[in-house]
């Protein structure tokens, strides 16, 4: 009886991880607009219409930023730093705050809460996006590396992260602008994120307004 007990428990807590994921469809790869045509067109877009991001657009655009290209190796399709892969993005959405997974294409519930405005700061159009993609470096994957070291290959690598947002943003008809504008102090409360995790910048994306 208690082993069966046990199991159940066992049973709940593994239905209320999962419940906290959301699985994201397969990226689209079959995107026909040319890499020339979208830096013809790149450009940094503050409004953005209220529009839902479906499921499928959000999986490439996190695809995009920093997902497996090479799943053989577990390499990105951005560079990192002796391949540190510090860069985790979270997105941050009316429904709450998902760290994004790569090797999972998953996201992982961490908040509940509607963060856009801690996002957003002081620059009140970027809490009408619906979706902010919300980059920071993880310092402890450069434990061999001195902590200035560090903090500045986070800094490139975060860049890699947000062009390619950009990038897709514009092949993909949605609107978007890099930002280190934020309350960096309230995201990494609400995000739970210690003293090794450097909050660096944030893509608001979404579809232009009608």
């Amino acid at each position: 009886m208690k082993k069966l007990i046990l199991s159940l428990v066992l049973m709940g807590l593994c239905l209320t991880t999962d419940a906290q994921n959301v699985q994201l469809p397969q990226p689209k790869y079959d995107n026909p607009t040319t890499l020339m045509t979208v830096l013809k067109n790149r450009h940094s877009t503050r409004e953005f219409s209220d529009r839902a991001i479906p499921d499928d657009v959000l999986s490439t655009v996190l695809w995009a930023a920093c997902g497996i290209n090479r799943p053989e190796s577990g390499k990105l399709t951005v560079p990192s730093a002796i391949n540190a892969q510090d860069i985790q993005v979270y997105v941050i959405r009316k429904d709450g705050a998902y760290l994004y997974l790569p090797k999972e294409n998953q996201l992982k519930q961490i908040s509940k809460s509607d963060l856009r405005s801690a996002v957003a700061g002081r620059q009140a159009f970027a809490a009408t996006a619906p979706v902010s993609l919300v980059l920071v470096s993880d310092h402890s994957k450069f434990a061999k590396i001195p902590a200035d070291g560090a903090s500045r290959m986070g800094a490139i690598d975060c860049g890699y992260v947000s062009e390619n947002i950009c990038l897709i943003s514009t092949a993909l008809g949605l609107n978007t602008v890099p930002r280190a504008t934020m309350d960096t102090d309230a995201l990494k409360k609400a995000l739970g994120l210690g003293d090794q995790y450097d909050v660096l910048m944030n893509n608001p994306i979404g579809y232009p307004k009608e």
